[in-house]
Order: structure tokens, then sequence, then C-alpha cells
């Protein structure tokens, strides 16, 4: 039974980072389609192609999500129950909120729904509450990071080629943009993929596979494959939310946003911190957009997409807390 688990878990842990690549390869692709810096069919390709080498490049993430979040070795032998309930709970949400053409946070969803499965399982004694309230703090804050990092990018660009004329500008970023879109795709893969291989590891630990937290090359392979093959699947609808319905683009809103995007991604991938790339590419157009005027910003969808934000959480974690009671009770019949 503990290996038919296991499986299962890789499985699900390999889909969930499909449906993640799927889910939010707007979030390299949008601005540059948008903007028609890119081609749908060759943003897709340049998305799946970094996603891939971003996800292979770093391993920090991975740990912070396996081994900071969960006392393992607390959970006993519900371990394998609990990594299936995060699963299947944040898989759940990602299908609702892609369905419904929300970028909500894949991120979010996946911790929650650990959070949430891991509680009704062992209760809070099981929580690392430190290691939560850092992960937790660090979510919330980097959109508002990525909205600054966007509106200070803007405005520097704008001050630099002030005397140029739009048209000139334009031609010139729509280029720099395929570099822009290259540095999102690479960070989403270092920090995105990251979260399926810690969940891999710690079922691997608790199934008695391996002793300590080190993810092993199969791992890292089998998600950042999943990544880039999810990217290359696309997402329209949340690529028609993200880029057309914030506001109206020009090449040179579309760099700013991913450039400013990327960076804040990539920071937190070092420092080992998981982010939703999805709030940081949506602040950083936000930000874009406030600079323009703050009527440029389409503040209805804005609302909208913040009301999925704040769902997440508490809804994975509710998700992962009922998968977690369901999974145990159809396995110990």
């Amino acid at each position: 039974m503990n290996d038919l688990l296991l499986i299962t878990i890789v499985f699900l842990a390999v889909s969930f980072d499909f449906i993640n690549g799927f889910h939010d390869s707007a979030n390299a692709i949008a601005t540059s389609v948008v903007t028609r810096a890119l081609s749908m069919r060759n943003a897709v390709l340049l998305a799946a192609t970094f996603n891939f080498i971003g996800a292979i490049a770093m391993t920090g993430v991975a740990k912070t999500v396996g081994d900071e979040i969960v006392n393992s070795a607390a959970l006993k032998e519900n371990g394998q129950y609990v990594v299936l309930a995060a699963l299947v709970g944040a898989i759940t949400w990602n299908i609702i909120t892609w369905w419904k053409g929300l970028p909500s946070s894949s991120s979010h969803a996946l911790i929650g729904a650990l959070v949430g499965a891991a509680a009704t399982a062992g209760g809070i004694a099981v929580l690392k509450l430190k290691g939560i309230g850092i992960v937790f703090l660090y979510l919330i804050l980097s959109p508002i990071i990525g909205f600054v990092a966007g509106a200070a990018f803007m405005i520097i660009v704008m001050n630099i080629f002030a005397q140029h004329a739009p048209s000139k500008i334009n031609k010139h970023f729509k280029n720099a943009q395929v570099v822009s879109a290259m540095s999102m795709a690479f960070a989403h893969g270092s920090n995105d993929a990251q979260k399926s291989m810690g969940i891999i590891t710690m079922a691997l630990i608790v199934a008695g596979y391996q002793q300590t937290f080190v993810v092993q090359d199969w791992v890292k392979i089998a998600c950042a494959l999943a990544m880039a093959f999810g990217s290359a699947a696309g997402g329209w609808k949340i690529i028609k939310t993200v880029g057309k319905k914030v506001m109206g683009w020009q090449p040179v809103h579309g760099f700013a946003s991913e450039t400013a995007a990327s960076l804040v991604v990539l920071f937190s991938s070092i420092i080992h911190m998981p982010v939703s790339t999805t709030h940081v590419i949506s602040s950083a157009i936000m930000g874009v957009g406030a600079t323009k005027r703050l009527s440029a910003v389409r503040w209805g969808i804005v609302k909208q997409i913040v009301g999925a934000w704040l769902l997440t959480i508490p809804v994975s974690a509710v998700l992962g807390g009922l998968c977690f009671v369901l999974i145990k009770e159809i396995l110990h019949r």
C-alpha cells in the first residue's frame, strides 16, 4: 500500500506541475502575446523552454516547502495521506480557477492545502509555525513588492526615453520583450516547479525511502519536464485576463512589467522563498498601469483577481483538510 501511495503521490505531484505550467503560462507570455512581440506559438515554446531551464537550476524553494512548513516525522503513519490530500486539494482549486479564467496562485493553493491537511491529521503541533509565518508573510508582501517594482521600473524607463518618439521606443521594446519574457519564464520555473519537488521529497522521507531532505535528480527532471509541457499546452483564458483586461498594452509596458516581475521572483528563488508568480506579474502589471494613469488599470478586473487571491489559502486549506478525511476514510476501509 505504501508503494502504491507513493507512486500516486509522484504522479499527482508531476500532474500538479503540469497544471501549474498550463495555469501559469500566462505569467511569462501574456504581455508578449498581447503586444504582438511574440506569436502565440513562439511565446509558448519560449515559456516551455525557459521554464524547464529555471526548474532544474535551483532547489532552495523545494526545501522550504517540503521541510519548513510541516514536521514530517510528527505525522507518523498519516504522512503520505497528508501529502496526497494536499495535492488533490491544490489541483482541485487550480482547476476551478482555471475554468473561471482567474489568475489565482498555485503556490498559495499548494501551501494552503498542505497546512490544512497536516493540521487535520495532527493538529497545530505538526505545523512549523515560524516557517509558515515567514512563508505567508512573504506571499503577502511579494505582490506589493511587484507593484512597486513595476511602477518604479516604468518610471525609470519613461525618464530615460522621454525625448524619444513613441513609435521608435515601441519598436525597440518589442524586441526587448523577447528577452524579458525569457527572464520571466526562467524565474517562474525556478520558483514554481520547486514546490512539487519539495512535496515529492517530503513523500519519499515519510515513506522511508530517504532520511534527509535532498532533492534527487530524477525528481528535478520529472517536475521540470511536467512544468515545461504544461507551459507548452498554454492557458489562453488566463492570458486574456492578465494581458487584455487589466490595461491597454504597448511593448514598453510589457517589457517593464515582465522585467520587474522576473527580478522579484528570481530574488525570491535565491533566498528560498516560495512566491506566487501570478500575484507578482499581475501586481507588476498594475504598477506599470498606474504610472500611465490610475484609470488605465481596469479596477473591476483587479478586484476580481484580488478576490481570488484572498480566497485561495483558506479555501485550499479547507479542501486539503476535507481531502485528508476522505482519503483516510476510503483507504482504511
